[in-house]
């Protein structure tokens, strides 16, 4: 197996674990929780961010060292930097959320947290710019917004 089958394997695999986690986040979170549940949110918000911070390792080291394409292809294609900026909004929005989730998930396990509405809204927010960034790549293998000088 050479690296880069690996590192796009990594790349693929933390694509999946961003959306599952970033999902069930949306799919569990309630008005009111307890601090208990709020916990098992902020573990998978952790493995949100591991998979977050491993999917632009194995990004940036496929895009840099030149793997596949070359260096050009990528960095002078507006697709492909909006899907980097698109990602990094992503990264912006999950702060508050995750900060939240780790100051209040500790103390009695049974006491009442009411979720304040921006967190709901933050959460759909990256899931909906998330669900772009798969368009904007199935354009940008076909070589879309590229312009080479």
């Amino acid at each position: 197996m050479t690296l880069e089958i690996l590192l796009r394997y990594i790349h693929f695999i933390s694509i999946f674990a961003i959306v599952g986690t970033l999902g069930a986040e949306h799919l569990l979170l309630k008005k009111e929780m307890t601090r208990s549940e709020l916990g098992r949110v902020a573990r998978i918000d952790g493995v949100y961010g591991i998979a977050a911070l491993t999917l632009l390792g194995a990004g940036l080291t496929l895009w840099l060292a030149g793997f596949g394409k070359p260096a050009i292809f990528y960095s002078n294609n507006w697709i492909f930097l909006t899907k980097l900026a698109l990602f990094a909004l992503i990264g912006l929005l999950s702060i508050y959320p995750t900060v939240f989730f780790l100051k209040n998930r500790k103390g009695n396990e049974k006491e009442i947290v009411k979720i304040p509405t921006a967190i709901f809204w933050m959460l759909r927010s990256e899931l909906i710019l998330l669900f772009m960034i798969p368009l904007l790549a199935g354009l940008m293998a076909k070589g879309v917004g590229l312009s080479i000088e």
